[in-house]
C-alpha cells in the first residue's frame, strides 16, 4: 500500500491495527507524539474502558467536558441524525451492549434489539459541551477512526512530515505533497473487499490526496447475523446494504458518510456534502456516485 521506498511505524489503537507511511523513518519523538495522541482519543471516547469521558456519561447523567475534536463530531452527528430520520445516530452504544457488543465481548444478545433513545430527548451538545438528561451509551465508531486519522495527521503536519500515509485497517488519509513541491507521486491503487470474499476484490480505486473509508457487514460481524451497523430506531443491524465506500477531503467525514450510506441515498447526501460514494446492496445491485474514479469488476 505504501508508496515504494516509504517506510512504515505499525501500532494498535482504539482497537484496531494502524500503518503510517511516510518518505523517512520517524524519530522516537514523532512516534511518541503519534501514540499519544491516540491515547488521548481513546481516553475521551472508547466505551470499552471504564475511566472514559463517554463511559461516565453511561452511568451518570450531567454536564461533560469534551475534548476539542467533540466540536466537529456533534455536528457532524447532528446532520446525518436529521438526514437519516434518527437512525443514524451517536446514542447507539448501549443498544450495541445489547446484542452482545460490549466491553467484555460477550458477542452474545442480552435479548431483543433495543432501539437508541431520541437525540432530542436525551442529549444536547454544543461544541465541547455535552449535558445529558439521563444515563446514555455513547458510541461514535462510525466516525471516530476517521477522525483520528485526521488528527494523526495534524500531528504529522505539524511535524513537518506533510507526506504521509495513514491506514487505519483500511480506512485511508493520504496527504498530497508539501506547499510547492511537485513530486509526480501517483494516486495510491485500493483495492475494494468484495463484502462476501475477503480474499476478492469488486474495483479498484485511485487514491490522491484525501481519504477513503469504507463500512462493511462483514466487518465485526458475531453470532446469527449480528452485525456493527445498527439502525437507531429500531436497535437492529441494517439488511439492506452489505458495504459501502465514501472518497472525501477528511477522514471523519469520509468515514461518517460510509456509515450513513447504509441509511441514506447517496445522491441525498451529495446535497449536503461534498463526497464520492460507491453502495452495494443485499440483493447484489450496487449505486455509485458518477464521478466516482476506478473501475468495477
Amino acid at each position: 500500500m505504501p508508496h515504494p521506498g516509504w517506510t512504515e511505524f505499525s501500532f494498535e489503537g482504539i482497537g484496531t491495527r494502524w500503518e503510517v507511511s511516510t518518505p523517512s523513518p520517524l524519530s522516537g519523538a514523532h512516534r511518541r507524539r503519534l501514540l499519544d495522541a491516540v491515547e488521548a482519543y481513546d481516553a475521551a471516547w472508547s466505551r470499552f474502558r471504564p475511566d472514559s469521558l463517554v463511559a461516565g456519561a453511561a452511568r451518570t447523567p450531567g454536564r461533560y467536558e469534551l475534548p476539542p475534536e467533540a466540536a466537529v463530531l456533534g455536528p457532524l452527528y447532528q446532520s446525518l441524525y436529521r438526514l437519516s430520520g434518527g437512525a443514524m445516530t451517536p446514542l447507539i452504544g448501549t443498544s450495541l451492549e445489547r446484542l452482545g457488543y460490549g466491553a467484555g465481548y460477550r458477542l452474545r444478545p442480552e435479548g431483543p434489539p433495543l432501539p437508541a433513545p431520541r437525540w432530542e430527548e436525551v442529549l444536547d451538545w454544543q461544541g465541547t459541551v455535552l449535558t445529558t438528561a439521563e444515563p446514555v451509551g455513547i458510541d461514535i465508531g462510525a466516525a471516530g477512526k476517521g477522525q483520528l486519522a485526521d488528527l494523526l495527521s495534524a500531528v504529522l503536519n505539524s511535524c513537518g512530515i506533510g507526506e504521509h500515509l495513514i491506514d487505519a485497517s483500511g480506512d485511508l488519509l493520504n496527504s498530497g505533497p508539501g506547499p510547492g513541491l511537485d513530486t509526480g507521486r501517483a494516486p495510491v491503487e485500493v483495492a475494494l473487499e468484495h463484502p462476501y470474499d475477503p480474499g476478492r476484490a469488486i474495483g479498484i480505486i485511485p487514491l490522491g490526496a484525501g481519504a477513503l473509508c469504507a463500512s462493511a457487514a462483514n466487518r465485526r460481524a458475531w453470532g446469527d447475523g449480528l452485525h456493527h451497523v445498527l439502525d437507531g430506531t429500531t436497535g437492529a443491524p441494517v439488511r439492506t446494504v452489505v458495504a459501502s465506500w465514501a472518497l472525501a477531503a477528511s477522514a471523519a467525514v469520509a468515514d461518517a458518510l460510509a456509515t450513513a450510506l447504509f441509511f441514506v441515498d447517496g445522491a441525498r447526501l451529495r446535497r449536503e456534502f461534498d463526497f464520492s460514494w460507491l453502495t452495494v446492496y443485499s440483493d447484489g445491485h450496487a449505486e455509485y456516485s458518477t464521478d466516482l474514479e476506478g473501475a468495477l469488476f
